[in-house]
């Protein structure tokens, strides 16, 4: 029965669930889809090995884990720390705007930032939680883990709603070309200016939604953070 071609999707369901290696359960699932679905092992093993060299550009960010782990190891993540500890008045919902802007800009004018593994972690993250720790004190878990989806998801936000605004990018001559061939006349220029507002919109929603954050955390640890620094004025 053609039901039983699902099986790899509730392997991977259950094995996800009972919380096994990712990579042993989605290669037990295509060997059981594959199986049921009448593949021999040596024509899964030949696919596999075809899916594999077809994709291994994914795996190149493996390459800068360690240029990550050197830079942490040797300071980076202090640096930037300190860094923000100087400057004062300056909140995590502001410096994640600022980075949105940062981000923005580059997409525009086609800059790589370089995203998560090489940006989010070892410098904005760190410092953004450095600047609310500088003017709230310490805060607990579940705020700093906040800081760390906010961090992750600005990046997010700027990279997919900016990048078609570069008339060369990538996104732009592919929905040229599928508009293309659809039979409309289009050029890149024009995907490009569509694509500018949409960003300007992205940056308002994101700055707006870390106003709020910022009040948030103003109303929740503010007077804690007045008094402690009363305290220190009057020792």
């Amino acid at each position: 029965m053609e039901i039983f071609k699902l099986i790899g999707i509730l392997i991977i369901v259950v094995g996800f669930m009972l919380k096994f290696d990712t990579i042993a359960v989605v290669l037990v699932a295509a060997l059981a889809t594959a199986l049921v679905s009448g593949i021999s092992i040596v024509e899964f093993l030949s696919l596999l090995g075809d899916a594999f060299v077809s994709n291994r550009l994914v795996t190149l960010f493996l390459l800068t884990l360690p240029m990550i782990g050197l830079t942490e190891r040797f300071g980076l993540r202090q640096q930037a720390v300190k860094l923000i500890e100087k400057m004062k008045g300056l909140t995590p919902g502001r410096l994640l705007s600022l980075y949105m802007v940062i981000r923005e800009l580059a997409g525009f004018f086609s800059i790589r930032v370089q995203g998560h593994t090489q940006f989010i972690r070892p410098l904005v993250e760190p410092m953004t939680q450095a600047a609310a720790e500088t003017k709230y004190g310490s805060m607990d878990e579940v705020d700093i883990e906040r800081i760390k989806a906010r961090s992750a998801a600005t990046e997010n936000y700027g990279n997919f709603f900016a990048q078609n605004t570069f008339i060369a990018a990538s996104g732009v001559l592919l929905i040229t070309g599928t508009l293309e061939s659809l039979g409309y006349k289009v050029s890149a220029v024009s995907i490009a200016l569509s694509s500018i507002p949409v960003a300007l919109i992205m940056l308002i929603l994101v700055t707006s939604s870390n106003i709020i954050f910022d009040k948030k955390l103003e109303k929740k640890y503010g007077e804690k953070a007045n008094l402690s620094s009363k305290k220190e004025r009057n020792d």
